[in-house]
């Protein structure tokens, strides 16, 4: 299988550019083909601007979507932009893997998430009608492709937990899981998560490795995050709200999972 690992941590001798490395030779060793999209070291634009859509009519104001939409169209989006769609379209599988920094993913991967999911890539696919609200959240282009978040956090994971002070750890994620990955197709598997970073020492980092390598070795066939498919019968069209007989006593992130 064919793998893509975006990697956004600026220290290639981190803990996290350890665990790329273990990962990527743990990965070639089961048999699987591996690129690395190393943001740091790649220098990579993290803006979304007019710089994406070099063709565009320069004297008319620019539209993020719209002019997005016509450079994907007419293949006149940024060199760099068209390599990583190209990796996206190449995988069988996506590993996320970044720092938690202030609850959420660097700015760089942020960066990379904005400018390669371009309108008619990532989004705007489909049929958009009172019947069918496009392909996405479970269907798209990423759809038959699997995807898994490695993240590292400094905190504790009870502080993490459903009454820990920062928030449950699958509630900071859910944006990123079902957003950025469901949203284009991904069956999203449950996330591989480092906590109390800084007190890491052998014992524990072999211990991390042995549960990282289990969970690489399990990618294809780990059971996916449940999340509800948009266009599967659940949601009212176009309200994209849960029907009243789904879930009826669940609210916020939880009800979109079964």
């Amino acid at each position: 299988m064919k793998v893509l690992l975006v990697y956004a941590h600026p220290e290639p001798t981190s803990l996290n550019g350890s665990l790329r490395d273990f990962s990527v030779q743990r990965l070639q060793a089961a048999g699987h083909t591996v690129q690395v999209s190393d943001l740091y070291a790649m220098n990579w634009k993290a803006s979304l601007d007019a710089d994406d859509a070099p063709e565009r009519d320069a004297t008319k104001p620019f539209h993020a979507s719209l002019d997005s939409k016509v450079a994907y169209a007419e293949g006149t989006q940024a060199a760099d932009i068209a390599r990583e769609q190209e990796k996206l379209l190449w995988a069988d599988a996506l590993i996320l893997q970044f720092p938690l920094w202030w609850f959420t993913m660097p700015a760089i991967l942020k960066g990379w998430v904005d400018r390669v999911y371009a309108y008619g890539f990532a989004y705007g696919v489909g049929e958009h009608s009172d019947s069918r609200w496009g392909e996405r959240y479970g269907e798209g282009k990423m759809q038959g492709k699997r995807a898994m978040l490695m993240v590292t956090t400094g905190g504790w994971e009870s502080h993490y937990a459903p009454r820990g002070i920062n928030g449950p750890m699958d509630d900071l994620l859910f944006p990123i899981q079902h957003g950025i990955l469901y949203y284009p197709g991904f069956e999203v598997v449950p996330p591989f998560v480092v906590y109390r970073t800084s007190r890491m020492d052998a014992a524990r980092y072999a211990e991390t490795c042995d549960e990282l390598g289990r969970r690489l070795d399990e990618l294809w066939s780990a059971r996916p995050i449940g999340f509800r498919q948009q266009n599967g019968g659940e949601y009212e069209i176009p309200a994209l709200t849960l029907k009243s007989d789904i879930a009826p006593d669940s609210v916020g992130f939880d009800a979109h999972i079964r």
